[in-house]
Formats: structure tokens, C-alpha cells, sequence
């Protein structure tokens, strides 16, 4: 069900000034940006291999990444995993009693469908489910 670790999303105040580290700094490269407006949010993916980093940047202060920055900072939001099918991945997990945060897939960047486990239920990391149109 679980294929791979698709990415890491790092919560990031300013996309340019975190640009600055991640691309000119360390030399990764920047393959794709999108803004997925239903989470009000901006990302650019820098790939590591077969992983990439995803920077998040709110475009509304009411964003979840926006509030996320308010409570804790910049840093490491969550860690999404690769699933080839994200309703029967929601629905094993919630029938084994895995706490969801989405118990629907929601829309993602790049048109990939997403859903977030909550981090009281996965000992304080955020995961996401990301379903991909390959």
C-alpha cells in the first residue's frame, strides 16, 4: 500500500529568503512549484534523490501552514508517504484505528490527492498520504 517516502514538507515564512538556503545555498534544484489555493499555500519541490524536499509558504495568514509557523516555527512539517490508493490506505488505517486528519482525500499539488494522519496518533510526526497521477 505504502510505495515509498514521496517528500518532506518544510514550513517556510518566506519562499525567496528560504530559496536562498535550499537552491543557492546547498545547491538543490527547484523542479515545480504550484500554489494549491484549497490549503492556501505555495510549495516549490527540490528533489534529493528519489525524495524531494517541499517548501510550504502560506498565502492567507488563516492558512494551516500559516498557523503552524505562528505555534512552532519554521521546520519540518510533515513527511507525506507515496500510496497507490489513497481510499483504501485511509480506510485500512482507520479501521485499525489510526487517528485521520482527512478522512477524505483532499486536492494536492500538481493534482496528486492528499489526506493527513493526525500526530497525536503517529507519535508526534504529521503524515501524509499522497496519491499521485502519474
Amino acid at each position: 500500500m505504502i510505495e515509498k517516502i514521496s517528500h518532506i514538507g518544510i514550513a517556510v515564512k518566506d519562499m525567496e529568503d528560504a530559496l536562498s538556503v535550499f537552491r543557492d545555498g546547498i545547491g538543490l534544484e527547484v523542479t515545480s512549484t504550484d500554489e494549491v489555493k484549497t490549503q492556501k499555500v505555495r510549495v516549490a519541490f527540490l528533489p534529493v534523490g528519489e525524495t524531494r524536499f517541499e517548501l510550504l509558504e502560506p498565502t492567507e495568514d488563516d492558512s494551516p501552514i500559516a498557523k503552524y509557523l505562528e505555534k512552532r516555527g519554521e521546520g519540518i512539517h510533515h513527511i507525506a508517504l507515496k500510496v497507490t490508493n489513497i481510499e483504501e490506505a485511509l480506510a485500512a488505517m482507520k479501521e485499525k484505528g489510526v487517528k485521520l486528519i482527512n478522512e477524505e482525500p483532499v486536492p494536492g499539488a500538481h493534482g496528486t490527492r492528499v489526506a493527513f494522519l493526525h500526530p497525536k496518533g503517529t507519535r508526534g510526526v504529521m503524515l501524509e498520504l499522497v496519491e499521485e497521477n502519474e
